[in-house]
C-alpha cells in the first residue's frame, strides 16, 4: 500500500472535516442539546470500537469528544434545527498508516426528528454545492480536488446515503490520490456518520472494510429509547 505521510494526512483531514460538518446535526439554527444517560449509552454503542477492526496490529486511536458547535459554512444553506433535541453524541477515530476510520453517532429524542433532519440536510439540493465550496476554501496548495459526488452504497439502514471526495495530495516524493467516503446512516432515533480516508490504491480492500464496519454500527443501534 502506498502510504501518505502523517503531515499530509493531517492537513487533508482538517480541510475535509471543515467541509463535511453538515453530516451531523449541528448547524447554524442549532438543535437543542439535552444529553441523557440513555442517549449517551445509545450513541456510544453505535460508534466503532477497536475490536471491530479485528486482530490486525498497528491501529491507534479511540474515543474523542464530538464537535457539536459548528455550522455548514454555507450562507445559503442553513437548515432548520431548533425543533430537534439531541440526547446523545459519541465519536471514535482509528488510524493505520495511510488509512483512517472516523465514526460519529448522534441520538435524537425521537425517530421522527431523524426523519426531519435527514430531509432537511442530507436530501437538500444544497448539500453537494456546499461541500464543494467548503473543500475549495480549505484545501491547501498541495491538495487538488479531483471529484466529489454520490456513490452507490447498500441500503443497510432506514436511511442510507454515501458521498466520495477524491483529492490528489502532492509532496516531494510525488502525488498520491486519496479518497474520502462519507457514509450517512439513520435508524430509529440514531444518525451515524462513517468517514473513511485512504489511498485510492487501497480502495478495493478498504471499501470492503467500510461496508463491514457500517453494518456493525447499524446492528448496534437502539431503535427506541
Amino acid at each position: 500500500m502506498k502510504r501518505i505521510g502523517a503531515k499530509q494526512t493531517t492537513a487533508f483531514l482538517g480541510a475535509l472535516a471543515a467541509a463535511l460538518l453538515l453530516a451531523g446535526a449541528a448547524v447554524a439554527d442549532k438543535e437543542q442539546i439535552h444529553l441523557t444517560a440513555a442517549g449517551q449509552k445509545a450513541a456510544r454503542a453505535a460508534v466503532m470500537q477497536r475490536a471491530d477492526l479485528g486482530g490486525a496490529t498497528g491501529w491507534t486511536g479511540g474515543a474523542k469528544k464530538p464537535d457539536l458547535s459548528a455550522g455548514t459554512g454555507c450562507a445559503n444553506f442553513q437548515p432548520k434545527q431548533s425543533d430537534l433535541v439531541l440526547i446523545g453524541a459519541a465519536e471514535t477515530v482509528f488510524k493505520h498508516p495511510g488509512v483512517e476510520f472516523d465514526s460519529e453517532a448522534q441520538v435524537l429524542q425521537t425517530a421522527d426528528m431523524v426523519r426531519l433532519d435527514w430531509r432537511r440536510t442530507v436530501l437538500a439540493p444544497q448539500v453537494l454545492p456546499c461541500l464543494r465550496s467548503n473543500l475549495k476554501q480549505h484545501l491547501s496548495a498541495s491538495e487538488r480536488l479531483v471529484s466529489l459526488g454520490r456513490i452507490a452504497f447498500p441500503s443497510i439502514a432506514t436511511y442510507t446515503r454515501a458521498y466520495r471526495t477524491t483529492v490528489d495530495v502532492t509532496s516531494a516524493s510525488g502525488t498520491t490520490r486519496v479518497f474520502v467516503d462519507l457514509v450517512l446512516l439513520g435508524r430509529g432515533s440514531t444518525e451515524i456518520t462513517l468517514t473513511t480516508t485512504a489511498p485510492m490504491a487501497a480502495e478495493s480492500a478498504v471499501r470492503g472494510a467500510e461496508l463491514r464496519l457500517a453494518r456493525i454500527l447499524v446492528s448496534r443501534v437502539t431503535v427506541t429509547i
